[in-house]
Parts: structure tokens; sequence; C-alpha cells
């Protein structure tokens, strides 16, 4: 086996049959060497058959030695360190890689060795009501849009502007970071259970800078009820994401300055607001 360029790291907690769709679909991509790690969140081990009847060398399964119950951000970190690919993928289980982009991922890589982090368009797909996968849709749509301003700019406070303060211009499984920026980052903040992906990509963004490839680089399944779009979220889970927004944005400040926030802050909400 060549050695992998692209490490895939998926956690995954009892989705099965989700989790077989989603290797299968970073293992079928063309001209490049794939590995994909796999830690297994859940007791019981239920993704140690998919892995087995995979029989596929590239794919490891680790169980993990103290399932979380649902913390992505501390089942990440326990994973990437163990990948030796150029490019790491955050895929979550229920995800899927389209046909050719690690190919176009790893060319945008080259042409670009400043850039630490590239992202696509993201494509929603469920089983979700036709009115939420339509409002999805939409959604992402204007972050593919909004992508483009910022590219538009060619500073990356563009985007950590956007990403702070307007909306999610990706998701986790939607970017593909270089391995040196995650050591360097030191990967998730093992603090936070939601917007733990904003977080990260705030700071790959800050620091490595970016690149939007204006074409389809992630198909992301919505889910019933969505967190992320829910009309209605648990008062643990509005408290839950304030908790976050306020340590990512204190974070910011104590590295970069009140100034650069608040800067960014206005241009976000007042300037790209009108875009």
């Amino acid at each position: 086996m060549n050695a992998p360029e692209f490490s895939v790291v998926m956690p995954t907690f009892r989705r099965p049959e989700l989790l077989r769709t989603a290797i299968q679909s970073a293992l079928d991509q063309h001209d490049v060497a794939v590995e994909v790690i796999v830690m297994d969140d859940s007791p019981e081990r239920s993704a140690e058959p998919v892995v087995s009847s995979l029989g596929d060398p590239r794919v490891r399964y680790l169980p993990n030695p103290r399932p979380t119950g649902g913390f992505p951000s501390i089942v990440r970190n326990l994973c990437w360190p163990k990948a030796s690919g150029n490019f790491i993928h955050f895929l979550d289980d229920d995800d899927i890689v389209p046909p050719g982009y690690y190919a176009a991922v790893r060319a945008a890589f080259a042409e670009r060795p400043e850039v630490g982090l590239i992202y696509g368009r993201i494509e929603p797909f469920g089983d979700c009501p036709k009115e939420q996968l339509e409002q999805e849709i939409q959604y992402f749509a204007e972050s593919a849009r909004m992508s483009r301003v910022c590219q538009q700019f060619r500073t990356k406070l563009a985007f950590v502007a956007c990403l702070m303060f307007q909306r999610a211009l990706l998701v986790c499984s939607g970017g593909i970071v270089r391995r040196e920026c995650m050591e360097q980052t030191g990967g998730f903040d093992p603090k936070l259970r939601l917007r733990e992906d904003v977080d990260f990509y705030v700071r790959v963004m800050r620091r490595f800078g970016v690149h939007f490839i204006d074409q389809v680089g992630l198909k992301y399944r919505i889910g019933f009820p969505s967190l992320m779009h829910a009309s209605e979220l648990t008062e643990q889970d509005q408290q839950q994401l304030h908790d976050a927004r306020m340590h990512t944005n204190s974070k910011y400040m104590r590295d970069h300055g009140f100034v650069e926030f608040y800067a960014l802050k206005l241009f976000a909400r007042g300037f790209l607001r009108f875009l």
C-alpha cells in the first residue's frame, strides 16, 4: 500500500450502515492514496463488524478506551495524531465525499503552499422533511456565495470574520487541513462539545490561511431535527452554544487583541451583511 496522502479521521457512534457508506466514499477517491481511521465511541464497539467486513487494509479500527457519549472534539483529538497523511479530513460518519474531490484538493494545495485549509461547496441531502432540506440547501448556497465574496478580498481575515460573526461557511466534514496545522494548533478544543468546528477552523484560517474551491466538496447528511438550524433549541443546547461562542471569542481577543476582534465583528455585521 502506498504511503497515504489523505488521512480520513472518522469518529463514529452507533451508525454502522451510514458509516459504511461514508468510509466507502473516501476509499473510492481516484488517483490519491487514502487511509481511513475509524474511532468507535460506542462501548459495545458497534463499528467493528463494519470495518472487518470491508476487509480493506487502508481502514483502521480504533475503539475508544474511554467512550465519551458524544463529545466529538475529544474523540477527534485522540484519533488525528495516529494519522500519517499530509492532509487530514475530519469526515463525520454520515457524510459523503464526492468522487474526485481529494485529487482536486491536492492540486489546490500544490498551487497554494502557504494555505493550511481548503474547503468546497456543501450539498445537503437526507431523509428529513422536504421543507427542512430546502432550507438547508438555501443556507449552504448562500454560504458558498459568501465564500466567493470572502475570496475576492484576498485576505484570510474576511473568512475569519464571516465564520465568527455571520454564518457557517463550512461544517466540520467540509474542511481539509495540512497535517502541520494540526500539530501547531493542537487540534480541537476539548472543552467544546458544540461549535468546536467553528473554533478549530477559525484558528486554522487565522494562522495558516484558507482557500475555497467552487465545486461540491461534501454531501452533507441532514438529520431531523437539525441542531444547527432547529427552530427551537433546548435550554441546555442554547446555553452550550452561548458558552462555546463566548469561549471562542475570549480566546481570539486574548491571542489577537480587542482591536482586531471588534474590527472583524464590525466588518462582518456591517459591510459583509449587505453584500
